[in-house]
Formats: C-alpha cells, sequence, structure tokens
C-alpha cells in the first residue's frame, strides 16, 4: 500500500475489520516499526526521527483510550505539561468537557479510575481529545474515535473533532461512514 497525505488534509481509511487500517494507523507515531517500505513525513523517514521529538508532531486519539489514575487536569495537561490554566480551560470547552468537568465534585482536582471517579467511555474520549487539543500537534491519528460514544456523546465528540482537526494533517480511521464525510480523500482497503 502506498498512499500520500498532503499537508493539513484529511485522509480517512476504511475497510473490513482486519482488513490493516489500525496497523496502519499505528506506524504513523511509531507504535509499530515498518517491517518493508518505509512511512514518511515531509520527505524524512521516520525511522530517522528521534521518538520524542517525533511525538512532539503528533496526537493520537484510538478508540480503547484510557485515563490515567490521576486528577483530570494531569489527564489533559499530559497533551502539554507547560500549559497555562487558560490554555487548559479553552481546550475543554473546544472538547466539549466543560459538564464533565462541571459535574465532578473537586472539579479539575477530581481524580480518576482506583478511589476515584469513572467516566463513561464517551466520557473519557472527550477527556482524550481536551489533551489533543492541548498538545496541538500538527498531525493528527484517529482511530475509531466515536467507537464506544453513545449518540449523545458521539455528537459531542464530533465537535470536538472538529475543533481538534481544524489545520491539521490527519489520518482518519472509522467503520461508520457518517463520521468520515468531511475527509479529502477516503481510501478503502478492499483485499486483504
Amino acid at each position: 500500500m502506498s498512499f500520500s497525505i498532503p499537508q493539513r488534509k484529511t485522509v480517512a481509511l476504511v475497510g473490513a475489520s482486519g482488513s490493516g487500517k489500525t496497523t496502519i494507523a499505528r506506524l504513523v507515531p511509531r507504535f509499530w516499526e515498518a517491517s518493508q517500505g518505509q512511512v514518511l513525513i515531509a520527505g524524512i523517514n521516520m525511522k530517522d526521527i528521534d521518538q520524542k521529538e517525533l511525538m512532539k508532531h503528533i496526537s493520537f486519539v484510538f478508540q480503547n483510550t484510557k485515563l490515567f489514575k490521576t486528577t483530570l487536569l494531569e489527564n489533559i495537561k499530559y497533551g502539554n505539561p507547560d500549559a497555562t490554566m487558560e490554555e487548559v480551560e479553552k481546550a475543554i470547552d473546544m472538547a466539549q468537557c466543560r459538564e464533565i468537568i462541571d459535574k465532578q465534585p473537586l472539579g479539575l482536582n477530581t481524580k480518576i479510575g482506583t478511589e476515584g471517579t469513572y467516566l463513561s467511555g464517551g466520557e473519557q474520549q472527550r477527556i482524550v481529545l481536551a489533551r489533543a487539543i492541548l498538545k496541538n500537534a500538527p498531525i493528527v491519528v484517529l482511530d475509531e474515535a466515536t467507537a464506544f460514544a453513545d449518540p449523545e456523546n458521539e455528537h459531542l465528540i464530533h465537535k470536538a473533532l472538529s475543533e481538534l482537526t481544524k489545520g491539521k494533517t490527519v489520518l482518519m480511521i472509522a467503520h461508520r461512514l457518517t463520521s468520515i464525510t468531511d475527509a479529502d480523500n477516503i481510501l478503502v482497503i478492499d483485499k486483504v
């Protein structure tokens, strides 16, 4: 397979389960190394880019993203530890998370997970989207970002995704064709 994603454009990958969409998505941030061929960013082989440096330029939201067992604030600031509170608040609003934060007894200081609060899958995705928005990386990889969302959360996640992907280079994977209608190109993986 060979394809290019022009800068600030969105390419969607669709295909049957097991066709390799997630494998392709995980090659971009180098979670897996390509055993053949190469993955290039701006003409540079990703294997030649330091992993830490590469991570500064890529945000990713996968379908099974989990939050860290720490505060909501720390979960969001993981995307940009040096962010100001004003930047955090803006990311929260852009990711449609305000009501999630406001209903917590300690707001942003509420702990998640063991001995803390548990959020629904859709709420977790919105917090992860706030993290990605705060990071503000030029490349975004989305793998089934609305997979575990109920209809209400899915609508809010789509609004947050719209904010996250503005002006970015995006690789998006989806089973629901309704979530890729704004893509500049749609690539179908037909044969496994």
